[in-house]
């Protein structure tokens, strides 16, 4: 018996008599160690035909999906990896119908339906939310291996119950069955699985048993021929060897990755040699370490074995990487790929040559305004990255941003991360809403609040107010604000009380950005640097000194003027 799974897949689709294809289908076979520790996966979905804007829904679903889930821990069950990925895709695509003009007709939106299989070890796991259908072909019929979420409130009439992007919350079906060795699966769209007898599609597949590819055309070719007006896309999946017993204990070893021990100087672990360490505390231990393959330099970071105990530390830590495998930006740490068999939980990210940005701020305690204004901007963009996956970072703070030798900065930090639709999930685990520096986070946040990307502003606020003053704009009192009456009570300390020539319009623009209400700060990072790189002219008016200041002259000769007329009006009474 083979100690590696292998399948065979075959595709088609097609728009039929469509003018477009809302379908999308995709399949992802990787390499080792991803093939041993995350699987095969397929996925399939289909556009609701009332929507303009859903085949982009189909494509995000499933690309997010092929893409995501390979970048979640190995460490993670595979029903915990699908579900994340699914439920950060709902809040995605439900957030852009919201900010479209179909906000109010959800079957205009970003809208689809979802199947997929992942094969890992000898047992398959299906997710499913909508009409596409998955079934597993037996020798004389097909069985249905889910359930169509439809509503029909006639004979002729229905509507789709339950799909990606159709609510906030995303409610998804799961099921695990044991595979073996020949076993077959069929993914299908309606334009189909209606239009087709069970009959054919058993027939076609045992003709081309060498060519699945063909045997789906052929399958979509009888949907069309019979009358299906409706997109055709048809995927088949056959387990051709299963890995053997030694291998399935390796599996489960890598959904239970061990602590690794204390690492020090010349210590190797799966391939890194440890060179030194850079950073210790009570939640991680950091080290500069060599990968023995590529001979590059690499982070690698190990949870800390104190907390071992603490579920809710042990979530963060494992999706502090999944999170940095989803964003790609220059201005946001790049984890390593992991090419080799992983034996312990730790996370290997890029070396950055450089300092963090509170070790920067010490070295140049007075920065001008340009150089500040160059370091806020690529900051924004790395925090630009976080906000279009609907993340917010939450721990925006000078000691989580280095500048390489290069002067570019970067993010490194992602223990804090918020991801839609993550935190909504059912979990015995106890959760904190307040994870970062407290001199740097919103105080919404210390009101019970959730965040949203004013809170990650209001953060980027506060580096830039430091930047120029080697201060905080409310000190130390954010925090000990537990209250909306005490928040208000709240004075924003001008820069321009320094001995600084910063321009009035910049400490109105920060000045915004850290207020204490969220709803007065910016609601757009693009709005704040804008501002902090041409004068507002609000912010001019209310800044601007008064005439008897600017212009003395004039003012008496206006007040000459009025006194005349008053004197005027006087004498004709």
């Amino acid at each position: 018996m083979s100690t590696q799974l292998k399948v065979s897949v075959g595709q088609y689709s097609d728009k039929g008599r469509k003018e477009t294809n809302q379908d999308f289908h995709g399949a992802l076979i990787p390499p080792d160690p991803l093939l041993t520790s995350k699987g095969i996966a397929i996925a399939l979905a289909d556009g609701i035909s009332s929507s303009e804007v859903s085949q982009i829904a189909s494509e995000a679903a499933v690309k997010g999906f092929l893409e995501d889930y390979y970048c979640t821990s190995e460490a993670w069950s595979v029903k915990t990896s699908a579900q994340r990925v699914l439920i950060a895709t709902n809040s995605w695509l439900n957030s852009q119908t919201q900010q479209s003009q179909h906000r109010y007709d959800k079957d205009r939106g970003y809208v689809c339906t979802f199947s997929a299989l992942v094969i890992k070890s000898t047992t398959a796991y299906i997710f499913h939310a909508g009409d596409t259908r998955i079934y597993r072909v037996q020798a004389q019929a097909l069985e249905q291996l889910t359930k169509d979420h439809r509503l029909w409130v006639s004979e002729e009439k229905s509507y789709l119950s339950r799909g990606l992007g159709i609510n906030p919350q995303l409610e998804i079906d799961y099921e695990s069955l044991p595979v073996e060795q020949g076993d077959t699966f069929l993914l299908a769209t309606d334009g189909v699985y209606e239009f087709v007898r069970p009959e054919f599609i058993l027939q076609t597949i045992r003709e081309h048993p060498d060519d699945l590819d063909a045997a789906a055309k052929a399958i979509a070719e009888q949907a069309f021929r019979q009358g299906s007006s409706d997109n055709l896309t048809i995927q088949i999946v056959r387990v051709d060897e299963l890995p053997g017993k030694d291998a399935s204990e390796l599996y489960q070893q890598l959904t239970e990755l061990p602590f690794p021990p204390m690492l020090e100087a010349r210590a190797v672990i799966d391939g890194y040699k440890i060179i030194r360490e850079i950073h210790a505390s009570s939640r991680s231990h950091v080290y500069l370490a060599m990968d023995e393959d590529t001979n590059t330099q690499v982070i690698l970071k190990t949870p800390s074995i104190d907390l071992r105990g603490d579920p809710a530390y042990l979530e963060r830590f494992l999706m502090e990487e999944w999170i940095a495998r989803r964003i790609n930006s220059a201005h946001v740490l790049k984890p390593c790929q992991q090419t080799r068999k992983r034996n312990y939980l730790y996370i290997v990210t890029e070396y950055i040559d450089g300092k963090t940005l509170s070790q920067w701020m010490t070295d140049n305690p007075k920065p001008d305004l340009e150089t500040m204004r160059g370091i806020v901007e690529q900051i924004a963009k790395g925090l630009r990255a976080f906000h279009r996956m609907e993340m917010l970072h939450q721990d925006l703070r000078p000691n989580n941003i280095m500048i390489d030798t290069t002067g570019t900065v970067k993010i490194i930090d992602f223990g804090s991360t918020h991801v839609a639709g993550i935190m909504e999930i059912s979990s015995p685990i106890e959760r904190h809403n307040i994870l970062g520096t407290a001199q740097y986070t919103a105080p919404e946040y210390f009101l019970g609040e959730s965040g949203t990307t004013r809170s990650d502003i209001f953060s980027l606020g506060v580096i830039a107010y430091q930047m120029l003053s080697g201060k905080l704009p409310y000190g130390a009192k954010v925090a000990q604000c537990k209250s909306k009456s005490a928040q208000n009570k709240l004075v924003y300390d001008s820069l321009l009380d320094d001995d600084r020539e910063i321009p009035a319009w910049v400490d109105e623009a920060i000045g915004k950005a850290v207020h204490p209400n969220p709803y007065k700060r910016y609601e757009e990072l693009s709005e704040f640097l804008f501002d902090m790189r041409h004068p507002n002219k609000a912010f001019l008016n209310k800044t601007r000194p008064p005439l008897l200041e600017r212009n003395p002259v004039a003012f008496w000769k206006g007040v000459s003027f009025i006194l005349l007329i008053v004197i005027v009006f006087l004498l004709n009474r």
